[in-house]
């Protein structure tokens, strides 16, 4: 079975690489989704990059909801540079971005995008058990979440049109996310056990989302709604179109 996920996975991902190029959004959303793969932080005690806490970056654009690119690892300045660097060349020109309050993103936005781009932050204050000063908060805010207290904008490149400037639709795909794959599910043993199974399998459920599921908002697959095909794609035609 693994065999197959690897198979289908890396096949997944060159699609979703060839396909998502030079699309036309007006506002982009980005967020991080947390996870683990093989232990909890606390338990990865030769500090392993590849083990214990890894976190999913999403981009969606807000209007067609597709899944414009992802990144797989730590939630460091490293993997958000990455992260943006990818999501840069997916996009057509100009385009407001909003992300989550994470302060690698401002220096890798930058670095990436220039000054051809519309920039904001959204932080949201969450009332969380312990507070920051635990080692385990972000964790614990992941697994027993108490709700947004305050939400703070910050505007830092451009000017973003503030209407747009919202985190809801991509952290409304980070439920999806956890809903659709089970690597996700907190509190059981369905997670990876190796960081490139969770890569397989995201990039799986990432070609899926955007070429065959229809999406209520529009009644469309994101890819129809952002015009990068005109049908809805079968699972055949997902794993054997050339590449």
């Amino acid at each position: 079975m693994l065999n197959i996920l690897e198979v289908a996975g890396q096949k997944a991902a060159r699609l979703l690489d060839e396909q998502i190029r030079d699309v036309e959004v007006e506002s982009v959303q980005c967020d991080e989704i947390f996870g683990f793969v093989h232990c909890k932080e606390y338990n990865n005690k030769s500090k392993d990059p590849e083990r214990g806490t890894q976190y999913t970056f999403l981009a969606v654009d807000r209007k067609s909801k597709l899944v414009m690119s992802y990144s797989i690892g730590k939630r460091d300045k490293e993997n958000a540079e990455i992260f943006m660097a990818d999501l840069r060349k997916r996009i057509k020109g100009r385009a407001q971005v909003t992300t989550d309050g994470f302060l690698g993103y401002f220096p890798a936005v930058y670095n990436t995008f220039g000054s051809n781009v519309d920039f904001a932050q959204q932080v949201k204050t969450y009332a969380n058990i312990g507070g920051h000063s635990n080692p385990l908060a972000d964790e614990r805010r992941y697994s027993v979440p108490k709700g947004v207290l305050t939400v703070k904008t910050s505007v830092h490149i451009g000017k973003p049109d503030r209407s747009l400037i919202s985190t809801s639709h991509v952290e409304r795909m980070n439920l999806s996310v956890r809903l659709f794959n089970r690597r996700f599910t907190r509190l059981t043993l369905g997670y990876s056990k190796k960081l490139e199974n969770l890569k397989y399998s995201v990039a799986l459920l990432i070609a899926h989302f955007n070429f065959c599921r229809i999406h209520s908002a529009h009644k469309q697959t994101p890819a129809m709604a952002a015009e990068l095909t005109n049908h809805i794609w079968t699972i055949e035609e997902l794993l054997t179109t050339p590449i």
